[in-house]
């Protein structure tokens, strides 16, 4: 089996010792402390009152696995003393330091969500500061050219003996075993989440935890999901609690977030130094061993050697089999719509509604602390706030599971919403989601000039209209423009005024018109042939609003001459 994690998750008092060091360090060397301001600055005391995560997986990201306790280097002119039992070990300068290829996976991830979700602030020195959390920054750089590990990084399998409980969700796909969950590779993803969260970072085609580009890529996915700002306190400390749920990892990823702020530097692939001190034990890591490939059984432990605690012992014929206990998830028959209203939304706006699912034993029990996993399916641009298709929800104390708002993209039509048991085959619940088209209900000109024309001549003015929705702006509304034959006949007028297209040829009737994001069209430039009258121009939108513009061709009004001056006196007796 490949390397693994620690031993059993110790807490309590050792643990809060720990923590109450790292923030009295921090503040007594004035750096790398954090500084309490918005700009994703937190102070570790600050942290002790941080909200919790809310709409993710039971356990983050990671299961709530094991990580490591090393803290960066005071900046202090003095050695620090040797760290006693529970005291946390500093590192050297040194590690500022990141492996080449681990680094360039991290800037590449930022750069990629600075793109697609600008609005996160997504600093990479976040993404390094939990890969050195999780893994020693991929071991210290253990990993090929293209980013993968060398040998797999495995947490140790999470069976309720010190951990999480999370039963297999993968078969062993991702972590090779097949009777519980592990937490994978340099960003520790356990396989349920990787399932929905996985991303491509290396373009490769494939969604590899093991690999850092991959797993980098993910992570900052992640941590951007809910429209969170890591720029602002608040959003930095949730995010980075929904990925491991514990106020001391919490403070130590901010400790390396501040310290990798202040500067670091390229490394070598391979020649970073891996931390000692981990979450689950406070003895230094064991070397991690020569994996096998998953399928390859694992090797019964030596004499006086403790086994692979991530690879369950081999079987003893004398001993009867451990069944594993039962789990809330294990009880699960069936899920139930929890009171869900119809779910519609206008192109480009939220749903009201939200989905709410309820897990149930056989007997209609509902059941509490069950993962449901809400999969957005169908040809659709909608999405769970924050721009991510899955989200995974814990049924509350009286079984319900309310998933994330939706947000309606700008394809219209129906799409559906699946919710299932995350770690349990019982039959999906699909709900019916429906984007409908922008709508308005009023139009109006935006300026009252009369648009007349001269035989044969063209319109001064083109003809703008504005298109509002209960009495608000109505964007990206489409509209029709028809040059009408009269008020009861709306039929397209073979006569009179006309548009051109962009060949120059007559057009009556103009599709395909949107209103922009003010609500506002400017139509084309008018032009008149040779007959002269009054004519309409009829303009509609989605949703029914409708606007009749009266149009007046007509030749200038003739003017008469001037009358000739009667002659005066003196010229009549002159004649």
């Amino acid at each position: 089996m490949a390397a693994q994690f620690g031993m059993r998750l110790r807490k309590g008092a050792a643990t809060t010792a720990v923590a109450a060091v790292v923030v009295a360090a921090l503040s007594a060397s004035q750096a790398p402390g954090v500084t309490a301001d918005d700009h994703g600055r937190t102070s570790a005391a600050d942290a002790q009152s941080s909200p919790e995560a809310t709409g993710s997986d039971e356990g983050g990201a990671t299961g709530n696995s094991p990580y490591y306790t090393d803290l960066p280097p005071l900046n202090s002119p003095n050695p620090s003393p040797s760290p006693t039992v529970g005291t946390p070990v500093v590192q050297g300068d040194g590690e500022a330091g990141i492996p080449a290829t681990v680094l360039d996976a991290y800037k590449k991830a930022a750069d990629e969500l600075a793109r697609s979700k600008a609005g996160c602030n997504l600093p990479w020195q976040l993404l390094a500061a939990i890969g050195k959390v999780e893994s020693g920054q991929a071991r210290g750089g253990q990993v090929t050219a293209d980013g993968t590990t060398i040998t797999p990084i495995l947490g140790p399998q999470l069976d309720g003996n010190g951990f999480a409980l999370i039963q297999d969700t993968d078969n062993g796909q991702y972590d090779g075993n097949s009777t519980y969950d592990q937490a994978v590779g340099p960003m520790q993803f356990i396989p349920s989440t990787w399932a929905w969260a996985g991303r491509d970072g290396n373009d490769d085609g494939v969604k590899d935890p093991n690999n850092v580009y991959d797993a980098a890529l993910a992570a900052g996915h992640y941590l951007c999901r809910y429209s969170w700002d890591l720029s602002v306190s608040a959003d930095l400390k949730r995010a980075i609690l929904s990925y491991n749920n514990s106020q001391d990892y919490l403070n130590t990823v901010l400790s390396w977030l501040e310290y990798y702020r202040k500067g670091t530097h390229e490394i070598p692939d391979g020649t970073g130094s891996v931390p000692s001190n981990r979450s689950d034990d406070d003895q230094p890591d064991p070397k991690p061993s020569t994996p096998s490939t998953p399928s390859t059984p694992s090797t019964p432990s030596t004499p006086g050697k403790p086994s692979d605690p991530g690879t369950p012992p081999p079987s003893d014929p004398s001993t009867p089999p451990t069944t594993p206990p039962q789990t809330p998830t294990d009880t699960v028959d069936h899920l139930e719509d929890g009171g869900t209203a119809k779910l519609t939304a206008t192109a480009g706006g939220a749903f009201a509604q939200k989905i709410s699912t309820k897990a149930e034993t056989k007997a209609g029990k509902t059941v509490a602390k069950v993962r449901v996993r809400f999969t957005v399916v169908g040809t659709t641009d909608a999405t769970f706030t924050g721009g991510e298709s899955v989200a995974t929800v814990v049924t509350n104390t009286s079984g319900v599971a309310v998933a994330p708002a939706l947000q309606a993209g700008e394809k219209t039509g129906d799409f559906t919403v699946r919710a299932t048991v995350v770690g349990r085959s019982v039959t999906a619940l699909d709900y019916k989601a429906t984007v409908t088209e922008r709508v308005a209900d009023t139009l109006a000109r935006t300026s009252d000039t009369a648009l007349t024309c001269v035989p044969g001549g063209e319109f001064a003015d083109q003809v703008e209209v504005k298109a509002t929705y209960k009495d608000a702006v109505a964007g990206k509304v489409a509209a029709t423009a028809t040059l009408i034959k009269s008020a009861d006949d709306a039929t397209e007028n073979d006569k009179g005024p006309y548009f051109k297209d962009a060949d120059g040829k007559t057009v009556r009737t103009l599709t395909g018109l949107t209103t922009d994001a003010n609500g506002l069209i400017k139509l084309p430039k008018l032009y008149a042939d040779d007959t002269a009258g009054t004519y309409l121009l009829r303009i509609t939108t989605a949703g029914g609003a409708t606007l009749t513009v009266e149009l007046t061709v007509a030749a200038p009004a003739e003017t008469s001459p001037a009358p000739s001056p009667s002659p005066s006196a003196s010229e009549s007796a002159a004649s």
